[in-house]
């Protein structure tokens, strides 16, 4: 597959700064690690194939077709369209705390493959198709999303004679996790335009103006004037998830933002976001993002021991 295309704005070209690079190629994509040990700023990269980005240790400030930057952090991941420009500054990387961060080339015949496969077995409403975005998806990864990046570079490094295989079902299913994420994060786009006319829409915008409440299957599917299984089975088939996961997931994803605050206690954190209790809201936390509530601002990252 393609390497990465590098340029440095400034003195000297990426590969300069990182003093380990360990690359694995397969069939459908390729695994770069690498390790930054000094700080430098304005290092343009780009890719001639579809990237996923994974932070794993320290912090990027990262910067997409000249929009302002961003703090890129471990535990987050971006999905890039090829030759998307990223300009990058390293402001924290030392000889004793390296920035550590992987990035994963992708074929686009196997993306399109997985959204082929999506459009056969899990049709959405209104016609609408299974596909990735000609723009950056920027997340933060969920448990499942985790240990998938683990296992690729896991496959990857492993010697035995049928590791492709085991490298394309993995990829597999990390392609069908992340356009049903990036659907998802759409649709929360989409879902104020749409909601008076479809009722998965009006559904979806209700969970987000009533968090705090309490929600149940029941509650929704009048409000979208559907049976419960139907509903539920409409709204797994658009969502990629059931309505209770994708309740908790947008509860967690809220109290994720008011843990960055760093104003409420976790049991006020827990009711704001619906959960009746902190206990409750920790293991539900804990589920989606690998850590405790507690241990979420300037925890390590669950990949950090790839």
């Amino acid at each position: 597959m393609p390497g990465f295309n590098v340029t440095h704005l400034r003195t000297r070209p990426l590969e300069a700064m990182v003093e380990n690079r360990t690359t694995f190629t397969m069939k459908s994509l390729a695994i770069s690690l690498f390790e930054t040990h000094e700080e430098a700023k304005a290092v343009n990269l780009h890719c001639d194939t579809p990237v996923l980005a994974s932070m794993v240790q320290g912090r990027k400030v990262m910067s997409l077709g000249g929009e302002p930057g961003f703090n890129f952090l471990p535990g987050e991941s971006i999905m890039m369209p090829p030759e998307e420009l990223m300009t990058i500054d390293f402001p924290d990387a030392d000889q004793k705390e390296p920035t550590k961060c992987l990035a994963l080339e992708i074929d686009p015949d196997e993306i399109q493959k997985v959204s082929d496969l999506l459009n056969e077995h899990q049709v959405r409403t209104g016609g609408r198709q299974w596909v990735r975005g000609n723009k950056s998806f920027y997340f933060r990864n969920d448990a499942g999303l985790t240990q998938l990046i683990q296992r690729l570079v896991f496959l990857c490094g492993e010697d035995h004679p049928s590791k492709d295989k085991f490298v394309d079902l993995s990829l597999r299913e990390l392609l069908l996790r992340l356009l049903e994420s990036e659907t998802r994060y759409q649709e929360l786009l989409d879902s104020q335009r749409r909601a008076s006319s479809e009722p998965i829409s009006k559904s979806v915008m209700y969970i987000l103006n009533n968090l705090d409440k309490r929600l149940t299957v029941d509650q929704l599917s009048r409000l979208a004037h559907m049976s419960s299984s139907g509903f539920h089975r409409v709204f797994k088939g658009e969502m990629g998830v059931s309505p209770v996961e994708f309740i908790n997931e947008e509860r967690v994803k809220l109290g994720a933002s008011l843990l960055r605050q760093g104003d409420y206690s976790i049991q006020e954190i827990a009711l704001r976001c619906g959960f009746n209790s902190g206990s409750y809201f920790t293991r539900i936390f804990r589920r989606y993002y690998g850590v405790k509530p507690t241990e979420f601002i300037g925890g390590e990252s669950i990949i950090s021991k790839v």
